[in-house]
């Protein structure tokens, strides 16, 4: 993990509503794993704590995330111009190919809206033994990012693109009509979506690890402020931070 100061190479729209932020870094773009994230502080001053972006994609030194503007700190985030610079601590966090094994044969990659951002990345470094399939679910199409992702099947709630329903409910649907040998499920997105994912995998008996998302203060796990509850083990929390942000999903309290 490393702090530096890195200059912006571009910031642009990928969707109606969601940017892709990209910026140079030679030690980010080497040290990066698929699933990690990194902390910007996204001002000077201005919000004072930092915002954790997981790593959308890396291509020779450049390194991307994506966001949509909800709050302060993208705000600030989505009027940068390339040429500026953003201070990053990163990467920080476990990362999803430490789950990749040979006990599975499958790749289930299953997003909620921006939850994309993890899986572009973590397509291009998986195992190219393993099959992939993704499922991708938003709001409506404008949070659909399909972008370096492979065999891809979309659900929208509002039926803009693809299924009309939930991730989940294509999910089923999918299963139903098509059969995978041995699936392992990998999973970002909002908790109620993965928590219903997860609580189908373990219905059919497969393997689920989510990236979990949670509001961080400092990223290396020195606040004490993303605690997760898990289900017995020696330690009741574990931060999601410095221990995660993959976990799995039999592990935790969603």
């Amino acid at each position: 993990m490393k702090q530096d100061i890195v200059p912006i190479h571009s910031v642009q729209f990928i969707t109606n509503e969601i940017i892709e932020l990209t910026f140079i870094s030679d030690y980010l773009s080497a040290a990066a794993k698929p699933g990690q994230f990194i902390n910007i502080r996204v001002g000077e001053n201005f919000p004072l704590l930092r915002r954790p972006f997981s790593i959308f994609n890396v291509e020779g030194s450049r390194v991307s995330i994506v966001f949509n503007v909800i709050g302060t700190g993208t705000k600030v985030l989505a009027r940068k111009q390339k040429g500026d610079t953003i201070d990053v601590l990163g990467p920080c966090g476990n990362n999803f190919l430490s789950f990749v094994d040979d006990s599975f044969e499958t790749a289930i990659f299953v997003a909620g809206g921006i939850g994309v951002a993890p899986f572009p990345f973590l397509t291009k470094k998986f195992p190219a033994s393993i099959k992939i399939v993704t499922f991708l679910g938003g709001r409506n199409k404008e949070l659909i990012i399909e972008k370096g992702l492979q065999n891809v099947r979309i659900a929208t709630d509002d039926g803009s693109q693809g299924f009309n329903g939930t991730v989940l409910d294509l999910i089923k649907d999918d299963f139903s009509k098509h059969r995978y040998i041995k699936p392992r499920f990998f999973v970002c997105g909002p908790t109620r979506m993965m928590k219903a994912v997860a609580g189908y995998a373990k219905e059919i008996g497969a393997d689920c690890f989510a990236s979990l998302e949670c509001d961080m203060a400092c990223g290396i796990g020195l606040c004490q402020g993303c605690n997760i509850e898990m289900n017995g083990g020696e330690k009741k929390y574990r931060l999601v931070c410095k221990e995660g942000t993959i976990f799995d999903t039999q592990s935790v309290k969603l």
